[in-house]
């Protein structure tokens, strides 16, 4: 398996669909019962050999650092009489290293990505994640995407998608699929209506190699003024080829508060007592 030990996580987005949460509080702290959308990004990543966690935040994200620190104060306070509560303070391995970088602009994720440039090494695959992405499910959906790329290809996580809801994706084309494993002949960024070559829509989890990076620098402003990932993957699918790993868990599209409500449903009836009051308060009404 390829030796995959960094990811990047884009969390300098404004989280503007959570207002006025999000004013104070980064989208990606925002809890599913009570752990945070990023934590559970960051132990997906840490179960699949990451041991480097790069952060592409903004002046205003202070906080997911704040979420990572060991707070040895804290746990002493907790230590004596709630032993319980300090195990819950343990968000990081220690091993495990942080790197916050600032975006600047929040130009979209190719300019997010762009900015771990100098984090990543020539001849080094790296992943990225999006902890909007939630992927609550038994199989670590990164895992599938390293194992992909040992033959040194970019891969995307692909699902299907409601054709209604098609025009918010990267959407791509798929070859032969080969189990759950395709090469990819198109990729379009948000499709208009009928122009989606297929219903295989982009979700938030990528191996990619170093030289994304120079088809990022080539990438223009679209009209909302971002660079799209999707443009340089598509640049990079023309020279070197891509490849799409279908999913094969549920996910939760938690940039939108309709997914965030269902994750949070979701989560709460894989527990027994939430899911006994939540049947017990809505059973009958």
């Amino acid at each position: 398996m390829t030796q995959i030990t960094k990811a990047v996580f884009p969390v300098g987005g404004m989280g503007s669909r959570f207002l006025p949460a999000t004013k104070a509080i980064p989208k990606e702290l925002l809890p599913i019962i009570d752990k945070p959308l990023i934590q559970y990004a960051v132990e997906e990543a840490i179960d699949a050999g990451i041991e480097t966690l790069i952060f592409i935040t903004s002046s205003s994200k202070h906080a997911i650092s704040d979420h990572f620190d060991p707070m040895p104060d804290l746990r002493e306070k907790f230590a004596k009489n709630k032993p319980h509560l300090a195990e819950k303070l343990d968000t990081l391995p220690l091993s495990v290293k942080r790197v916050f970088v600032p975006q600047g602009q929040p130009l979209g994720l190719g300019h997010a990505v762009l900015q771990a440039e100098t984090l990543i090494d020539e001849d080094e695959m790296f992943a990225v994640i999006l902890a909007d992405d939630f992927i609550p499910g038994s199989n670590n959906p990164l895992k599938p995407l390293i194992e992909a790329s040992n033959n040194g290809l970019a891969s995307v996580s692909v699902e299907r998608v409601a054709k209604d809801r098609l025009s918010s994706y990267g959407v791509i084309k798929p070859c032969r699929w080969d189990g759950a494993v395709t090469s990819v002949e198109e990729i379009i960024e948000k499709p208009t209506q009928g122009k989606a070559p297929s219903d295989y829509g982009v979700i938030g989890r990528y191996v990619l190699p170093h030289s994304i990076f120079s088809y990022l620098k080539l990438i223009q402003q679209d009209q909302s003024g971002e660079i799209q990932l999707t443009d340089a993957l598509r640049a990079l699918m023309g020279a070197d080829g891509l490849q799409a790993v279908k999913l094969q868990d549920r996910r939760f599209d938690c940039g939108s508060q309709e997914g965030f409500v269902l994750a949070n449903l979701f989560v709460a009836m894989q527990n027994s007592d939430l899911k006994q009051s939540i049947k017990k308060e809505v059973g009958d009404k």
